[in-house]
Formats: structure tokens, sequence, C-alpha cells
């Protein structure tokens, strides 16, 4: 892109979702100018209407399934639904989001000579069979599932970055995302913290599926935004070596079973809520833990938001939710 000034100007698809809305929070503070895309399946203006006077923002209802002419120094792709109960709606679309959307930026992102990012997911790892997961692992995963239509999708989204990457010499990202908790999680998002916390603070039973014995490793919202943007910014000093395309692990490697998490915001509540069982949910993994020693080699990154901590500020933030 011919630039005429020295402003950045960020391009975050899925900009009024949880992640993308962090993300243009800090892009906005640092000086950027960004245009937030969506289409508002998952992603609410409540997130973003705090920016709407600022003249640095600016916000494009579209969906990313579709070409997007547009001119822009960087590329955050964020855009797909993230949460089973989001993305099991409409499997096809979800596929066709991933799939159409990763096309149509890359597109874009060629046509620009643009850097590009991609959130991938830890569920490109499926249900894992070494853990924790390095990025060199290729995964173990249904792809006739209920949930293939995000695993899958985003498998594929990869595919299609590295080979725009090596094909066109496109300047690409690739982040895997692991668990990720904070304020402006969708409430009903069916995801095991907000699960818990709605059903903590609302007095009810909390949902514990399978036995409570499996784990996951949570990753507060600022911590996961703090490495996207080291990572979009990374640069070799050397302009012979190629850059850092990832793909690369992003997520907090504290691992932590069902019921401990229950049991810790029953505590922070200080809810009456009782435990009750259910069946796990088909191809749901037992374990998902994230090796982020090359994160920490490469982006001298790690996350620093200890669980209770960051419990603590999504709970405040859905308390406020559900009495407003």
């Amino acid at each position: 892109m011919r630039k005429y000034n020295s402003t950045n100007k960020v391009l975050v698809t899925g900009g009024a979702g949880f992640l993308g809305s962090h993300l243009i929070d800090r892009l906005l503070a640092r000086g950027d100018d960004v245009v937030c895309v969506d289409n508002f399946f998952t992603g609410t203006k409540r997130n973003i209407e705090h920016l709407f006077g600022n003249p640095r923002f600016e916000l494009i209802r579209h969906d990313v399934t579709f070409p997007l002419y547009i001119e822009v120094d960087q590329i955050f792709n964020l855009a797909c639904p993230a949460s089973p109960v989001h993305y099991q709606h409409d499997p096809v679309q979800t596929t066709k989001t991933s799939v159409h959307g990763a096309i149509n930026m890359l597109g874009l992102a060629k046509r620009l000579r643009a850097r590009i990012f991609q959130a991938s997911t830890s569920e490109v790892y499926g249900d894992p069979a070494i853990h924790p997961q390095t990025e060199s692992y290729w995964g173990n995963v249904n792809p006739i599932g209920y949930r293939s239509c995000y695993d899958e999708g985003k498998r594929c989204a990869e595919t299609l970055f590295f080979d725009y990457h090596r094909q066109h010499h496109l300047d690409i990202r690739v982040a895997r995302i692991f668990n990720t908790y904070g304020p402006r999680m969708h409430p009903n998002d069916g995801r095991v913290v907000s699960n818990f916390i709605v059903q903590a603070l609302q007095g009810k039973e909390i949902t514990i599926y399978g036995d409570g014995n499996q784990t996951r490793s949570f990753c507060f919202v600022d911590d996961l935004i703090e490495g996207f943007l080291r990572f979009m910014d990374l640069d070799t000093n050397d302009s012979s070596q190629p850059s850092f395309p990832g793909p690369i692990n992003l997520g907090n490697p504290l691992e932590f079973t069902m019921l401990e998490l229950a049991k810790i915001i029953i505590e922070i509540t200080g809810s009456n809520s009782k435990l009750i069982f259910q069946p796990l949910p088909s191809d749901d993994p037992m374990q998902r833990k994230p090796d982020i020693s090359l994160a920490i080699k490469k982006l001298g990154w790690e996350p620093k938001v200890q669980l209770v901590e960051g419990l603590g500020k999504t709970i405040n933030y859905f308390d406020q939710l559900l009495t407003d």
C-alpha cells in the first residue's frame, strides 16, 4: 500500500468480538488507525460502543466470506465464531468463514502487500495424543465430527496462509490460540469460564461435563493481546533473513481441572451453587496445554496474569452485565 502519512492503518476482522475488541483498544491506544469489520453474528456493538466517537476508529458491517476492498497496512483476521454453541449453530457457514474468509483476506493482503495475522486455534491439535502440545505436533482431529466445522476450517485456513506465504511471498503470522477468558466474553457462548461464572452469579447449579478431571489452561485476554502485538510487530534485524510466520502457540501453560476451576469461581463469587454432572460432549478433548517455549524464545512473551486475578476481573464484568 502506498503511504502518504506515518499512521499505521490496521484492519481487524471480527473486531466487535471478544478478542477483536480488546485488540482494537490496544491498537488505538498506541496511535494506529483501525477499521473494524464484523457481521455481528457473535460480536456485539456493546463491545465497541466506547469507540464510536474516536476519529481513528471506523466500523464496517461486512461478512468476510465476501471480498472486501479497502486500503490498509496490516490485517488481523479474527473473524469466526469460536465457541461450540456458536460454531455448531451453522456449521457450513463456520467452515466458509474460516476458508472463504482466509481466501478473501489473503487476496486483499496480496494486493496490498500487507502483513496479515491469522487467529488460528489450539483446536487444530484436536484431542491431543501428546502433552503439552508443541507447534510441530500435527494433531488428532476427527474430520467428520460435530466440532469439525471449526477444527478443520482453521486447519485449512492455516494451509492457505502458508501456501500464500510460499507461493506469493506474503508476510504472514499464524498464532494458535489456547483457551482465553476475560471481560466481553459472550455470556451465552457455552464456554466453561463464562458458563461457570454466569451459573454461580445466578445461584444456579454449575454444570460439569464428564467427571470434571479433564484439564484446560486459561490465558487472560490482556496477556493474549500482548502476544498478538509482539508477534505481529516482530521483524528480523537482518533484511536477508525471512520473517517468522509461525505457527506459534499463545496461551497459559498452567493447567487446571474443571473441578478446580468450578471451586475457584464458587469461592470468588461467594455462591451457594452446587455441582451437577452431565455426559461429556462428542470429541471434547480430555486435556489441552500449550508448550510456549517458542513464544518465549521468539517474542519474549509469557502470561503474567494469575487465574484468580483474571477471574476476579471477569466476574466483575459479568456481574455488571447481568444486573444492567
